[in-house]
């Protein structure tokens, strides 16, 4: 922050407004294109999974409607991490729809700085927890059908 904007006194309900644009290859558009190559990838499995009519050891059936995905990437100089919690009875492979999102926007030489088929590919993906399950399975806008949580709608509490 500027000199200028610090020495200005807060004023209530006062802000400073910032934004960001970046353009195409920079990191933050390569890793939203893994995380949503990732979940694309993940779909597709689980589609032909259920058409196959799959079950799971556990006796659970494949079932694009059951499929949950909190995917994030993070992509630096050399590195991609993929992270998040998914409920799938689909594989996919990470690091291969990592590598084939860079090969397509062009990162494939060292010389470019990032390398698709060098660089190194993390996969931190785990089975989505029951918690977090819970929280999104039987939320009221799943039971309900409903758009919109009626306690989303109430106003805050204003201070006197």
């Amino acid at each position: 922050m500027s000199e200028e904007l610090r020495s200005i006194p807060p004023q209530h309900g006062s802000f400073v407004f910032t934004s960001e644009s970046v353009t195409e290859g920079h990191p933050d558009k390569i890793a939203d294109q893994i995380s949503d190559a990732v979940l694309d990838a993940i779909l597709a499995k689980e589609i032909e999974l259920q058409e196959q009519g799959y079950i799971a050891p556990n006796g659970v059936p494949a079932n694009v409607e059951n499929v949950r995905c909190a995917c994030e990437t993070l992509v630096t100089t050399g590195t991609v991490i993929v992270a998040g919690e998914i409920r799938t009875q689909a594989y996919v492979d990470v690091q291969e729809i990592a590598r084939g999102v860079i090969r397509r926007i062009g990162y494939n030489r060292a010389k470019f700085g990032f390398d698709c088929d060098t660089c190194g590919v993390m996969s931190l993906i785990h089975e989505q927890s029951p918690d977090i399950a819970q929280g999104v399975d039987e939320s009221f806008e799943t039971q309900t059908g409903a758009t919109t949580d009626p306690i989303d709608l109430i106003a805050p509490a204003t201070r006197a």
